[in-house]
């Protein structure tokens, strides 16, 4: 019999449990919960530790009480895949599976698996019969079937349906279950609480499950655990009973003192805020692309004019919308209320109009680098066919190792539609699974390959791990992200390294007047995201120039 093997993201490999396995596994874990309730603590399962649930397990396990001492015991709860199993070994050696730039989540992790000893993590759903609180940070995808046209797709339910129903097969009745996962609005109520009944009830368990909703806000970075336990929560349940478990829960495990919960009549009204305020974001950004390409053709610097908005503190909040907009969460979120109208509420009329549009435009604004680093190109009589290419940052936004929905992704992807040849930097990353695992990452046949042609090599992109050899030779570079490694790099030194004159492209109002200047001092050509004085800076080289040459 072949053994099947998970293999984590370093490339170590792990074999997958056997079934003689499962029983060794929940032995061990009900001797552990035993001694973990002989002294009072709370056993709590977090059902999912990727990029959410890792934290929340953490914060959670290091948690204590008012006399300074441990008061949950956390079991972080992946299913056994090939693509995931890989966390489970990992997180109980006390290394998270998760990398991260924040300086505290490794530590933490470290000392509650080792030194507290009040996390660990499994694949046996049995353990849910012996929780406390159940907390589900399971994902919950909005699937596109085509690039800008955000009404082609459909929520994608069915992970967190099938988890509800294993949980509502285990968990006593007494279990308060918490959805952190960002939702369809309506899903605790109208989803999942008729799936947990119809199971409680072929239990013949006569009470409503316990269930609560309160969505995360966390954000990768310097403040990824921060932004968990230190942060602004907002809370409801499906009943009183509910809502006041979950209120007792959050005020335990998270800075409730200094960041008060909002607690909410229904979960319906907590679901709904997630989705408003991450589609708010969302149209902002959407809003300012067409003034960015205002800004390209009529020789403005929106850089320059958001800076002079932002003076104003009613519009302090207004940012650089940058090649697209990514992360997990504004890509989608508002698909997940377009799709909850229809197809959880029953509404056929069309009432959406600017959360679609705004995420149809945010889809698509990193196509336009395309056409700039063409355009670029043409200036200095080169063509974009077999133009080497050196994209700077891969992740969705500064200082962080995030790849999802990364405006960087389609450039890549268009660029190499368009014949050129791709190398990419980023420092915070070693690898890019967007191309290297294509065919089967995010799911199988959801890669975004499918919106493009020619791009089966990219499953051979590989990160540049050397700066200074992967600016050699470049004919255009890309500055795609506002990574601090990136900000202050000298023009002389830049094309110093690539041994010629470039493209530069600038996505992200990383360069300053004074460098786009000296580009073109250089000889190099200079186009920008937003940036349209750049051809006045060229005309007054030109002319600065000429004058000095006599012509």
């Amino acid at each position: 019999m072949s053994i099947e093997y998970s293999y984590s993201p370093d490339g170590k490999r792990f074999p997958l449990p056997a079934m003689v396995d499962y029983k060794k596994e929940f032995n061990r874990l009900k001797k552990e919960i035993a001694k973990q309730k002989q002294l009072h603590r709370e056993i709590v399962v977090v059902m999912g530790v990727g990029f959410v649930g890792v934290a929340m397990a953490a914060v959670i396990a290091d948690t204590v009480d008012q006399k300074g001492k441990p008061s949950k015991f956390v079991i972080g709860m992946q299913r056994p895949s090939a693509r995931s199993y890989w966390k489970i070994p990992v997180l109980n050696k006390g290394i998270s599976p998760v990398t991260s730039e924040d300086q505290e989540l490794a530590p933490m992790i470290r000392r509650c698996v080792l030194d507290k000893k009040t996390l660990t993590a499994t694949y046996v759903y049995e353990v849910l019969s012996l929780a406390d609180v159940v907390v589900v940070d399971i994902q919950c995808d909005y699937l596109k079937e085509s690039l800008g046209n955000v009404h082609d797709g459909h929520a994608d339910m069915s992970p967190l349906e099938e988890s509800l129903a294993i949980m509502a097969e285990h968990i006593t009745p007494d279990t308060l279950v918490l959805i952190e996962t960002t939702v369809a609005p309506g899903t605790t109520e109208q989803i999942a609480y008729p799936i947990m009944k119809k199971v409680f009830q072929k239990r013949g368990i006569k009470k409503d499950p316990l269930l609560a909703h309160s969505f995360e806000r966390v954000m990768p970075g310097k403040n990824y655990v921060a932004s968990i336990r230190d942060f602004w929560r907002v809370c409801s349940g499906i009943n009183k009973q509910a809502r006041d478990r979950v209120v007792r829960f959050l005020n335990e495990v998270i800075n409730t003192r200094d960041y008060p919960l909002t607690v909410l009549d229904k979960p319906i009204e907590s679901e709904t805020a997630k989705i408003i305020e991450n589609s708010f974001r969302a149209a902002i950004l959407a809003f300012l692309d067409e003034w960015s390409l205002f800004a390209e053709r009529n020789g403005v610097d929106l850089v320059k004019v958001i800076n002079a908005i932002k003076a104003r503190p009613t519009h302090s909040n207004i940012i650089f919308p940058g090649p697209g907009i990514g992360g997990y969460c504004l890509p989608k979120d508002g698909g997940l209320g377009v799709w909850a109208y229809k197809h959880i509420h029953g509404f056929e009329d069309d009432i959406f109009k600017i959360t679609p549009l705004a995420i149809n435009i945010n889809d698509t604004r990193a196509l336009h680098v395309g056409q700039l680093t063409r355009d670029a190109l043409r200036n200095m009589s080169r063509p974009i066919a077999a133009a080497d290419i050196l994209v700077l940052g891969a992740s969705y936004r500064e200082d962080v190792g995030d790849t999802r929905y990364s405006g960087s992704e389609l450039i890549v992807r268009k660029l190499t539609e368009m014949g050129a040849e791709l190398k990419v930097h980023d420092p915070y990353l070693t690898h890019w699974w967007e191309f290297e695992k294509q065919d089967s990452y995010p799911k199988k046949g959801y890669s975004h390959a499918r919106f493009f042609h020619n791009q089966e090599k990219l499953s051979n992109l590989r990160m540049q791990k050397n700066l200074k050899e992967a600016l050699m030779g470049a004919d255009a570079i890309i500055f795609a992200v506002r990574h601090k490694q990136y900000l202050d790099l000298d023009p002389d030194e830049v094309v110093k390294m690539v041994g010629n004159t470039a493209a530069i492209i600038d996505c992200f109002g990383i360069l300053d007047d004074k460098k786009i200047r000296r580009y073109f001092e250089l000889g190099c050509e200079v186009k920008g995201l937003g940036r349209g004085h750049v051809r006045r800076i060229k005309d007054e080289v030109k002319m600065q120039k000429n004058l000095r040459t006599g012509k």
